[in-house]
């Protein structure tokens, strides 16, 4: 019988290395975010309180997506929790997502009850303000774009901020509108569009967190096809109790029964399973158990 963990592809957070440039997002973010709301106040505009509305939940995505990344990466002394805090990333992940639904839901009911009510707003700073958030926004893209690839918490946190500069740029478009044509309607009806503009990332955040946490399978790994792959490896007879999921971003993680003939030796058979984990599905976590076709024991608990 033989058991197994293949560790040849480094095995760490992917989001880790991104840090330093999250916590300066976040020091950029906090500052544009106390001047829009003190203009948001000043000039009554919707769009800029809901554009500031946006920035809170970049400011707290970032922080969470910080705090969860330095907290996940202490894999922790304790022995009772055996994957350290690696979830953390996600579950800051899926809160992102929860307050970006409930910005949206606030914008979009005052901006309806505006549209009945109009009220006048000055152009000047809100074309002021939106420039520099614009400007703000981009930067802090600039910074998260290369770990929203790897990390499902800075994807987070990247797409409150991307998000965030498709708002300035509305309020851009209002502010200049408003400037040239005196209408009180444009500031609902922009901060209403830009709460539906939101809503289809916000879901897909939330719907890649989700996953994450009742541990389905990565989208990007079919597991029938990981069955037959390892039922097609020398000696082996039988596969079975295979189990794929991802534990955070850049860490998928999988357990497999791979059955050969009594008398097999086992050990290129766990070799060959763990290489084809790891080379073709990326899979660098994995635990194979190789044992004789004829253990029945193992099949009794299958979940």
């Amino acid at each position: 019988m033989g058991h197994g963990h293949s560790h040849g592809v480094p095995v760490g957070s992917a989001a880790s290395a991104h840090r330093g440039r999250l916590l300066l997002a976040a020091l950029v973010t906090a500052v544009f975010l106390a001047v829009e709301v003190v203009t948001a106040l000043a000039t009554g505009s919707l769009t800029l309180l809901s554009d500031a509305g946006h920035m809170v939940t970049d400011l707290a995505g970032l922080l969470l997506a910080y705090a969860a990344i330095t907290i996940g990466g202490r894999a922790s002394a304790r022995p009772g929790r055996t994957y350290g805090l690696y979830r953390m990333e996600t579950l800051a992940a899926l809160a992102n997502a929860l307050l970006l639904f409930g910005v949206a839901a606030y914008v979009a009911i005052e901006a309806l009850s505006r549209l009945r009510d109009p009220v006048a707003v000055p152009a000047g700073p809100m074309l002021a303000v939106a420039a520099l958030g614009l400007a703000v926004n981009v930067g802090a893209y600039a910074l998260l774009r290369s770990g929203a690839q790897a990390s499902l918490a800075v994807r987070a946190a990247a797409t409150e901020v991307f998000a965030d500069a498709i708002g300035s740029a509305g309020v851009l478009v209002a502010g200049l509108v408003i400037a040239f044509t005196g209408a009180r309607w444009v500031d609902p009806v922009v901060a209403l569009l830009l709460a539906a503009l939101i809503l289809p990332r916000t879901w897909r955040l939330a719907r890649q967190a989700l996953r994450v946490l009742v541990q389905a399978a990565p989208e990007h790994v079919d597991v029938a096809e990981v069955e037959r792959s390892l039922g097609a490896l020398p000696d082996v007879v039988d596969v079975h109790d295979l189990h794929v999921w991802t534990l955070t971003s850049g860490m998928e993680v999988a357990t497999a029964h791979v059955a050969v003939e009594p008398g097999t030796d086992v050990h290129p058979v766990l070799e060959a399973a763990q290489t084809l984990l790891a080379e073709r599905y990326g899979i660098a976590h994995a635990t194979v158990q190789v044992e004789p076709v004829d253990r029945s024991a193992c099949r009794e608990v299958q979940w």
